[in-house]
Protein backbone atom coordinates (compact mmCIF):
# COMPACT_ATOMS: atom_id res chain seq x y z
CA UNK A 1 0.00 0.00 0.00
CA UNK A 2 1.48 3.66 -0.55
CA UNK A 3 2.59 5.71 1.82
CA UNK A 4 1.13 8.81 -0.23
CA UNK A 5 -1.99 10.54 1.03
CA UNK A 6 -5.68 9.18 -0.05
CA UNK A 7 -7.34 12.41 -1.72
CA UNK A 8 -10.65 12.16 -3.12
CA UNK A 9 -9.75 11.57 -6.99
CA UNK A 10 -8.06 8.28 -5.45
CA UNK A 11 -11.24 7.53 -3.57
CA UNK A 12 -13.33 8.28 -6.85
CA UNK A 13 -10.35 6.41 -9.31
CA UNK A 14 -11.32 3.10 -6.67
CA UNK A 15 -14.95 3.07 -8.21
CA UNK A 16 -14.98 -0.48 -9.97
CA UNK A 17 -10.91 -1.17 -9.05
CA UNK A 18 -10.65 -1.84 -5.44
CA UNK A 19 -12.67 -1.71 -2.18
CA UNK A 20 -12.50 0.88 -0.02
CA UNK A 21 -12.43 0.08 3.65
CA UNK A 22 -13.68 2.98 6.15
CA UNK A 23 -13.59 3.92 9.68
CA UNK A 24 -14.54 5.72 11.81
CA UNK A 25 -12.35 7.78 14.54
CA UNK A 26 -12.47 10.61 16.95
CA UNK A 27 -9.37 11.32 18.24
CA UNK A 28 -5.59 11.01 16.97
CA UNK A 29 -4.90 7.95 18.56
CA UNK A 30 -7.86 6.07 17.07
CA UNK A 31 -6.80 7.77 13.92
CA UNK A 32 -3.12 5.96 14.08
CA UNK A 33 -4.16 2.73 14.91
CA UNK A 34 -7.11 2.48 11.84
CA UNK A 35 -4.31 4.08 9.52
CA UNK A 36 -2.19 1.35 10.54
CA UNK A 37 -4.36 -0.75 9.91
CA UNK A 38 -4.91 -0.14 6.64
CA UNK A 39 -8.22 2.30 6.98
CA UNK A 40 -8.71 4.66 2.92
CA UNK A 41 -10.76 7.04 4.54
CA UNK A 42 -11.44 7.72 8.41
CA UNK A 43 -14.83 9.69 9.30
CA UNK A 44 -15.29 11.13 12.07
CA UNK A 45 -18.86 10.40 12.24
CA UNK A 46 -21.56 12.87 14.28
CA UNK A 47 -22.02 9.07 15.84
CA UNK A 48 -19.41 10.76 18.38
CA UNK A 49 -22.49 12.13 19.98
CA UNK A 50 -23.03 8.66 21.37
CA UNK A 51 -20.44 6.58 21.45
CA UNK A 52 -18.21 9.38 22.94
CA UNK A 53 -20.10 11.91 24.29
CA UNK A 54 -23.28 9.73 25.60
CA UNK A 55 -25.71 11.43 23.77
CA UNK A 56 -29.06 9.10 22.83
CA UNK A 57 -28.81 10.24 19.18
CA UNK A 58 -26.55 12.21 17.01
CA UNK A 59 -28.77 15.18 16.77
CA UNK A 60 -27.18 17.50 20.01
CA UNK A 61 -23.50 17.57 18.16
CA UNK A 62 -21.80 21.03 17.62
CA UNK A 63 -19.85 22.49 15.13
CA UNK A 64 -17.39 23.33 18.02
CA UNK A 65 -17.82 19.11 18.98
CA UNK A 66 -16.63 18.60 15.61
CA UNK A 67 -14.05 20.54 14.75
CA UNK A 68 -12.63 19.44 18.43
CA UNK A 69 -12.87 15.96 16.89
CA UNK A 70 -12.05 16.25 13.45
CA UNK A 71 -8.91 18.46 14.70
CA UNK A 72 -7.32 15.57 16.50
CA UNK A 73 -8.18 13.26 14.07
CA UNK A 74 -6.53 15.15 11.36
CA UNK A 75 -3.16 15.46 13.72
CA UNK A 76 -3.22 11.54 13.57
CA UNK A 77 -3.58 10.59 9.89
CA UNK A 78 -0.78 10.64 7.66
CA UNK A 79 -1.91 8.86 4.87
CA UNK A 80 -5.80 8.01 5.26
CA UNK A 81 -8.45 10.87 3.75
CA UNK A 82 -9.92 12.67 6.35
CA UNK A 83 -13.48 12.48 6.31
CA UNK A 84 -15.81 14.88 8.49
CA UNK A 85 -19.52 14.75 9.15
CA UNK A 86 -21.48 18.08 9.13
CA UNK A 87 -23.41 17.97 12.10
CA UNK A 88 -27.44 18.54 12.01
CA UNK A 89 -28.53 22.16 11.14
CA UNK A 90 -24.70 23.02 9.87
CA UNK A 91 -26.04 23.04 6.37
CA UNK A 92 -29.72 22.09 6.20
CA UNK A 93 -31.40 26.25 6.66
CA UNK A 94 -28.73 28.02 4.10
CA UNK A 95 -26.44 27.64 1.22
CA UNK A 96 -24.27 30.17 2.10
CA UNK A 97 -24.27 28.65 6.17
CA UNK A 98 -23.43 25.33 4.58
CA UNK A 99 -20.25 26.52 2.92
CA UNK A 100 -18.69 28.42 5.61
CA UNK A 101 -19.39 25.53 7.71
CA UNK A 102 -17.65 23.49 5.54
CA UNK A 103 -14.83 25.89 5.20
CA UNK A 104 -14.43 25.51 9.11
CA UNK A 105 -13.90 21.35 9.45
CA UNK A 106 -11.16 22.32 6.06
CA UNK A 107 -9.45 24.84 7.47
CA UNK A 108 -10.21 24.59 11.23
CA UNK A 109 -10.32 20.95 11.62
CA UNK A 110 -7.83 19.52 8.45
CA UNK A 111 -10.55 17.75 7.19
CA UNK A 112 -10.05 16.75 3.57
CA UNK A 113 -13.59 16.15 2.81
CA UNK A 114 -17.29 16.43 4.07
CA UNK A 115 -20.27 14.40 4.47
CA UNK A 116 -23.75 15.76 4.12
CA UNK A 117 -26.79 13.50 4.61
CA UNK A 118 -29.61 14.23 2.54
CA UNK A 119 -30.83 13.66 -1.23
CA UNK A 120 -32.39 15.89 -4.23
CA UNK A 121 -32.70 18.84 -1.54
CA UNK A 122 -29.43 19.13 -0.13
CA UNK A 123 -27.96 19.38 -4.07
CA UNK A 124 -27.90 23.57 -3.82
CA UNK A 125 -25.75 23.03 -0.81
CA UNK A 126 -23.17 20.18 -2.62
CA UNK A 127 -22.52 22.27 -5.91
CA UNK A 128 -21.66 25.29 -3.53
CA UNK A 129 -19.48 23.47 -1.39
CA UNK A 130 -17.68 21.60 -4.13
CA UNK A 131 -17.38 24.78 -6.22
CA UNK A 132 -15.79 26.54 -3.22
CA UNK A 133 -13.30 23.87 -3.46
CA UNK A 134 -14.34 21.10 -0.74
CA UNK A 135 -15.12 17.36 -1.88
CA UNK A 136 -18.64 16.12 -1.11
CA UNK A 137 -19.68 12.94 -0.01
CA UNK A 138 -23.03 11.86 0.09
CA UNK A 139 -25.45 9.71 2.87
CA UNK A 140 -28.59 8.02 1.69
CA UNK A 141 -30.51 5.67 3.12
CA UNK A 142 -30.91 5.60 7.13
CA UNK A 143 -29.79 9.34 7.42
CA UNK A 144 -29.62 9.62 11.61
CA UNK A 145 -30.27 13.18 11.50
CA UNK A 146 -33.45 12.59 10.22
CA UNK A 147 -34.15 9.97 13.00
CA UNK A 148 -37.44 11.89 13.66
CA UNK A 149 -38.72 12.17 10.45
CA UNK A 150 -38.50 8.32 9.64
CA UNK A 151 -39.63 7.37 12.97
CA UNK A 152 -36.64 5.41 14.26
CA UNK A 153 -33.64 3.69 12.97
CA UNK A 154 -35.17 1.67 10.30
CA UNK A 155 -34.49 0.13 6.88
CA UNK A 156 -34.73 2.48 4.38
CA UNK A 157 -36.18 1.87 0.47
CA UNK A 158 -38.31 -1.07 1.21
CA UNK A 159 -40.38 -0.23 -1.61
CA UNK A 160 -40.19 -0.15 -5.20
CA UNK A 161 -41.27 3.76 -5.20
CA UNK A 162 -39.50 4.50 -1.82
CA UNK A 163 -36.30 2.49 -3.84
CA UNK A 164 -36.36 4.99 -7.04
CA UNK A 165 -36.33 7.87 -5.18
CA UNK A 166 -33.50 6.71 -3.34
CA UNK A 167 -31.99 6.16 -6.73
CA UNK A 168 -32.80 9.59 -8.62
CA UNK A 169 -31.44 11.34 -5.17
CA UNK A 170 -28.35 8.92 -5.64
CA UNK A 171 -27.57 10.08 -9.51
CA UNK A 172 -28.13 14.06 -8.33
CA UNK A 173 -25.49 13.64 -5.39
CA UNK A 174 -23.26 12.38 -8.07
CA UNK A 175 -24.10 14.75 -10.65
CA UNK A 176 -24.14 17.65 -7.80
CA UNK A 177 -19.82 16.93 -7.58
CA UNK A 178 -20.53 14.14 -4.90
CA UNK A 179 -16.99 11.98 -5.30
CA UNK A 180 -18.59 9.40 -2.83
CA UNK A 181 -21.81 8.18 -1.56
CA UNK A 182 -22.56 6.24 2.23
CA UNK A 183 -25.64 3.85 1.59
CA UNK A 184 -26.86 2.74 5.08
CA UNK A 185 -29.39 0.42 6.38
CA UNK A 186 -31.22 -0.39 2.56
CA UNK A 187 -32.01 -3.57 1.06
CA UNK A 188 -29.13 -5.62 -1.14
CA UNK A 189 -30.62 -5.11 -3.91
CA UNK A 190 -31.13 -1.30 -4.00
CA UNK A 191 -27.45 -0.75 -2.83
CA UNK A 192 -26.40 -2.93 -5.44
CA UNK A 193 -28.29 -1.09 -8.40
CA UNK A 194 -27.52 2.25 -6.79
CA UNK A 195 -23.92 0.97 -7.37
CA UNK A 196 -23.94 0.10 -11.03
CA UNK A 197 -25.91 3.20 -11.39
CA UNK A 198 -23.39 5.89 -9.99
CA UNK A 199 -20.30 6.66 -11.47
CA UNK A 200 -18.80 7.56 -7.95
CA UNK A 201 -17.90 4.40 -5.14
CA UNK A 202 -20.72 3.73 -2.42
CA UNK A 203 -19.69 2.83 0.83
CA UNK A 204 -22.07 0.51 2.63
CA UNK A 205 -23.24 0.45 6.49
CA UNK A 206 -26.11 -2.14 6.86
CA UNK A 207 -26.47 -2.38 2.43
CA UNK A 208 -24.89 -5.68 1.65
CA UNK A 209 -21.74 -6.46 -0.08
CA UNK A 210 -22.34 -5.13 -3.54
CA UNK A 211 -21.30 -1.65 -2.60
CA UNK A 212 -18.08 -0.75 -3.44
CA UNK A 213 -16.44 0.07 0.06
CA UNK A 214 -17.85 -0.76 3.76
CA UNK A 215 -17.90 1.35 7.01
CA UNK A 216 -18.21 0.88 10.75
CA UNK A 217 -17.81 2.47 13.68
CA UNK A 218 -14.61 2.06 16.06
CA UNK A 219 -16.31 1.43 19.13
CA UNK A 220 -19.08 -1.20 17.48
CA UNK A 221 -16.19 -3.27 15.47
CA UNK A 222 -14.09 -3.14 18.21
CA UNK A 223 -17.43 -3.99 21.27
CA UNK A 224 -16.19 -0.97 22.41
CA UNK A 225 -20.12 0.55 22.52
CA UNK A 226 -22.78 -1.32 24.90
CA UNK A 227 -25.80 0.60 23.26
CA UNK A 228 -27.75 -0.26 20.79
CA UNK A 229 -26.20 -2.62 18.25
CA UNK A 230 -27.58 -2.52 14.77
CA UNK A 231 -27.65 -6.14 13.20
CA UNK A 232 -25.08 -4.91 10.40
CA UNK A 233 -22.27 -4.69 13.06
CA UNK A 234 -20.00 -7.09 12.82
CA UNK A 235 -17.45 -7.50 16.26
CA UNK A 236 -13.77 -8.32 15.50
CA UNK A 237 -13.10 -7.91 19.05
CA UNK A 238 -14.58 -7.63 22.70
CA UNK A 239 -12.22 -5.65 23.72
CA UNK A 240 -14.75 -3.83 26.32
CA UNK A 241 -14.77 -6.96 28.42
CA UNK A 242 -10.94 -6.75 28.12
CA UNK A 243 -10.61 -3.15 29.37
CA UNK A 244 -13.19 -3.67 31.97
CA UNK A 245 -10.39 -6.93 33.39
CA UNK A 246 -7.56 -5.12 33.16
CA UNK A 247 -9.20 -1.83 34.79
CA UNK A 248 -10.91 -4.23 37.79
CA UNK A 249 -7.18 -5.49 38.06
CA UNK A 250 -6.28 -1.95 38.30
CA UNK A 251 -8.11 -0.86 41.24
CA UNK A 252 -8.09 -4.55 42.96
CA UNK A 253 -3.90 -4.44 43.09
CA UNK A 254 -4.33 -0.68 44.27
CA UNK A 255 -6.51 -1.40 47.18
CA UNK A 256 -4.74 -4.42 48.22
CA UNK A 257 -1.13 -2.49 47.85
CA UNK A 258 0.31 -4.85 45.11
CA UNK A 259 0.47 -1.91 42.91
CA UNK A 260 2.61 -0.07 42.61
CA UNK A 261 5.62 -1.49 43.49
CA UNK A 262 10.11 -0.29 43.64
CA UNK A 263 9.91 -1.57 40.47
CA UNK A 264 7.23 0.97 39.44
CA UNK A 265 8.65 3.96 41.45
CA UNK A 266 11.53 5.82 41.38
CA UNK A 267 14.44 6.25 44.27
CA UNK A 268 16.30 9.61 45.45
CA UNK A 269 20.23 9.09 45.91
CA UNK A 270 20.65 7.69 49.78
CA UNK A 271 23.05 10.37 50.10
CA UNK A 272 20.60 12.61 49.20
CA UNK A 273 17.95 11.52 51.29
CA UNK A 274 20.32 11.16 54.73
CA UNK A 275 21.53 15.11 53.67
CA UNK A 276 17.86 15.89 53.28
CA UNK A 277 17.00 14.31 56.84
CA UNK A 278 19.99 15.86 58.42
CA UNK A 279 18.52 19.35 57.38
CA UNK A 280 15.08 18.47 58.90
CA UNK A 281 16.75 17.66 62.02
CA UNK A 282 18.54 20.86 62.28
CA UNK A 283 16.80 23.14 64.82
Amino acid sequence: MSDSKITAPDVLAAKNARKLAVITAYDAGQAALAEAAGADILLVGDSLGMVVLGQPDTLGVTMEQMLHHVAAVSAGAKRALVLADMPFMSYQADVAEAVRNAGRLVKEGRAQAVKLEGGREIVPQVRAIVSAGIPVVGHLGLTPQHVSVLGGYKVQARTAEAAHMLLEDAKALGGAGCFALVLECVPTQVAELVTRTVHIPTIGIGAGPGCDGQVLVFHDLLGLYEGFKPRFVKRYAELGALIKQALAAFAGEVRSGEFPTRDHSFEMAPEEFSLLLSRLEKP
